[in-house]
């Protein structure tokens, strides 16, 4: 399957599972977080604000939010090349719904990791 589409088995037209999907995925948020923290940001820059990210995963991550329309990449014509990334527009309306989701798991987190203790013990 092609990285740029994401579908549910169950529902492959539905276009929220797939957007959600992709939202959904290992670091996709990561990236989003780190691009808007910090601005427009090189591909090492990157790799080394999410150290545990492979460079295989990072690449193929910023190229899903790149086809979606959530990062720009723009390269300039130097030598050594150098690229860069940024959030689009589109991309900064969703930082506010990240933002409250990372509030949520904050606010959260130590009554989760209890319930997952005690359902593991269960």
């Amino acid at each position: 399957m092609n990285r740029l589409q994401v579908t549910d088995p169950v529902f492959p037209g539905c276009p929220i599972r797939t957007i959600l999907a992709r939202i959904g995925e290992k670091w996709t948020l990561l990236v989003l977080l780190e691009l808007n923290q910090r601005g427009t940001m090189r591909f090492s820059e990157l790799n080394k604000a999410i150290p545990d990210v492979s460079q295989r995963m990072l690449t193929a991550t910023l190229r899903s939010l790149e086809g979606d329309g959530l990062i720009a990449r723009t390269v300039f014509a130097e030598v050594p090349i150098r690229v860069e990334y940024e959030l689009t527009d589109r991309a900064k309306t969703l930082l506010p719904l990240i933002d409250l989701l990372v509030e949520w798991s904050i606010e959260n987190y130590k009554d989760i990791v209890a319930d997952r203790k005690k359902f593991l013990t269960n």
